[in-house]
């Protein structure tokens, strides 16, 4: 399957698809003339790395999660379930961290609204 067949079939740009061939996540091979070629398997290698990209996690982590994959479906092997939970807890704690300085910036805001209207108020 040549990567424009590919792009449609998937809906992923040709761009994203050589970025997630550079980033090892999909494999092609190439013609003499130096085209990319894929294997049928790849509309279900991308789908995966789109669904895994939509959790949230960074394509190191797909790398290392790519070949755990059981069958053709999103479900992954039972030895990466751990790593998969420590991805939660590093995102619960980024959410944590980012609604924390959310609430940070909001009071900034209130105070600063507050002073404004002070000191332009009438005395």
């Amino acid at each position: 399957m040549k990567i424009g067949d590919l792009a449609r079939e998937t809906g992923v740009s040709v761009r994203l698809l050589r970025y997630y061939e550079d980033q090892g996540l999909l494999a092609s091979h190439r013609t003499g003339g130096g085209h990319r070629l894929y294997t049928a398997d790849a509309p279900i290698t991308v789908a995966r790395i789109r669904t895994l990209l939509a959790a949230g996690l960074a394509t190191k982590v797909i790398r290392d999660l790519m070949p755990c994959f059981l069958g053709d479906g999103p479900e992954l092997d039972a030895c990466v379930q751990e790593h998969l939970r420590t991805q939660l807890r590093q995102m619960d704690s980024r959410m944590t961290d980012l609604q924390q300085a959310r609430t940070s910036l909001s009071d900034l805001i209130d105070a600063s609204a507050r002073a404004t209207r002070a000191v332009s108020a009438p005395a």
